[in-house]
């Protein structure tokens, strides 16, 4: 952090708290996949059942 009279500057790291893995773009492309499968299932089972 870098200090000059009233301004104040950070850097990406200490502005954000932390490290940037990517692992929750995974968890919501995993769980976006299993919701359209569970929707999908719920329609087209009972549409083949009739």
């Amino acid at each position: 952090m870098n200090k000059n009279g009233d301004q104040v500057r950070v850097n990406e790291t200490e502005a954000s708290g932390g490290r940037k893995v990517g692992a929750m773009r995974w968890v919501l492309g995993i769980s976006l996949t299993l919701a359209v499968i569970a929707m999908s299932a719920v329609w087209i089972i009972p549409a083949l059942a009739s």
